[in-house]
């Protein structure tokens, strides 16, 4: 399987042989597959220097001065206050601002996609690496994206969902874009264009998600994934680009929907902003999301429940019984797009789930670009996140389409459910989740 990657390092698992050296980077060669390990050293001091000062700097909308009644506060002026404050940097700023602009158009898309039927609904008669057909929109969306992100000239690199290989400086068609991208970045964006895009025809609410990492070239992980036909610069991409989330500095999503929505976080709590489409800008209406400690919604695929992990089944079973530990009955809602799906979870507490079961041992949902940016925006706004056992911002990534299961939702209810798998015995279940925060998988 091919892999897509970008910039940075994770990881604190350790490779237990050595043999041979690419570009300073260890290969760890497993005798009996065709997996590689490849490990450099943990995290440069610099990038835990970035990450402390930015956590050290508080923000507070109230000292937004000067705004006019009529424009509201916009995500341009956002960012420029939190350029003043020392949250973000210019680099960053001008990211968002291309991320922006892509939402932007994508929303129109979508919106003009009904009219347009034969260029933008249906299959595009392809399939991603996942294995998945792709829509029309799919593709577009993704280029989108990808061409917005490119001439900011401030990424290194970056990552989608629908690509299998590495987006860096040398595989852009033009020179103009091989000298913009790659020459003086210094951050690795991942993403999923159209999250939901299954649904898309059906006029069902789909998303974009949004990652970013700081980039550190020296920076240690570990790969533990086919690196077969990559060549040198493509497998410098990939170990660069695999951090776990608690090293993400800025995340976010696009909700499409009856309006659009972009809610974002910069490691400051989360903030919403709605497209208005009269001035054709985002203005800030959510100016601090809080989730509700407790809910009483769950939201998860319930037709595959009996081949769920045991503690899962229980979960689940006494929330619909009201035999959890609020009494209460939790009802279920249920879209199948993940930024439909939390962004409701956000709004009005509860739990979103896409558990593992006996055919996806490691769950469906991507770990770079799906579990860890929502992840971020869950926890700064107040919730937890976990596989069952473990924090899913604390799992090293070892391939960019790595998949992982997902438990988000309000503080209590994720305790309540990480109860259930604290009290399990499956060894099994156990090694699965140790695994994964060792860079193992299976």
């Amino acid at each position: 399987m091919a892999t897509l990657t970008s910039t940075a390092g994770i990881g604190s698992a350790q490779p237990q042989t050595k043999e041979g050296f690419h570009r300073g980077t260890k290969l760890v060669c497993a005798s009996t597959s065709a997996f590689v390990a490849v490990a450099v050293r943990s995290q440069r001091s610099k990038v835990r220097k970035f990450a402390a000062a930015r956590r050290a700097k508080t923000f507070n909308i109230d000292d937004v001065k000067d705004v006019c009644s009529q424009s509201g506060i916009t995500l341009a002026r956002y960012m420029i206050e939190m350029q003043k404050q020392g949250i973000v940097d210019s680099e960053l700023s001008l990211i968002m601002n291309s991320i922006r602009e892509a939402t932007k158009t994508i929303a129109c898309l979508i919106r003009r996609a009904p009219l347009q039927q034969t260029d933008l609904l249906g299959l595009q008669g392809e399939v991603n690496v996942q294995g998945e057909d792709q829509k029309k929109l799919d593709v577009i969306t993704n280029n989108v994206l990808k061409n917005a992100l490119r001439y900011t000239g401030k990424l290194v690199t970056m990552a989608s969902e629908e690509e299998d290989i590495p987006v860096s400086g040398g595989d852009l068609d033009d020179e103009f874009n091989t000298k913009v991208v790659g020459e003086s970045g210094s951050y690795v964006c991942v993403f999923d264009p159209l999250d939901g895009s299954s649904n898309v025809d059906a006029g069902v609410p789909v998303g974009t998600i949004f990652g970013i990492f700081k980039e550190d070239p020296g920076a240690e992980c570990i790969i533990t994934w086919e690196t077969e036909g990559l060549n040198e610069s493509e497998l410098s991409c990939l170990a660069q680009t695999l951090q776990p989330g608690k090293n993400l500095v800025a995340a976010g999503y696009c909700f499409y929907a009856a309006s659009t929505e972009l809610v974002v976080t910069f490691g400051h709590g989360v903030a919403g902003f709605t497209l208005d489409t009269d001035v054709g800008d985002f203005k800030l209406t959510r100016p601090n999301i809080e989730i509700p400690k407790r809910g009483k919604i769950y939201s998860v695929n319930q037709a595959k429940m009996s081949e769920w992990d045991e503690p899962m089944q229980h979960y689940i079973s006494d929330m619909q019984e009201g035999k959890g530990q609020t009494g209460t009955a939790y009802a279920l809602r249920y879209i199948g797009s993940m930024v439909g799906d939390v962004h409701r979870t956000l709004l009005y507490g509860g739990v979103f789930a896409y558990p593992a079961d006996k055919k996806n041992k490691d769950g469906k949902l991507r770990l770079l670009y799906e579990g860890a940016p929502m992840s971020f925006l869950v926890e700064q706004a107040g919730g937890k996140s976990i596989t069952g056992h473990s924090r899913v911002m604390d799992i090293p990534p070892v391939g960019v389409h790595q998949r992982v299961p997902v438990i988000l939702g309000s503080a209590e209810d994720v305790d309540e459910c990480y109860g259930y798998f604290d009290r399990s015995k499956d060894p099994a279940l156990q090694a699965r989740c140790e695994n994964r925060l060792a860079g193992i998988v299976s």
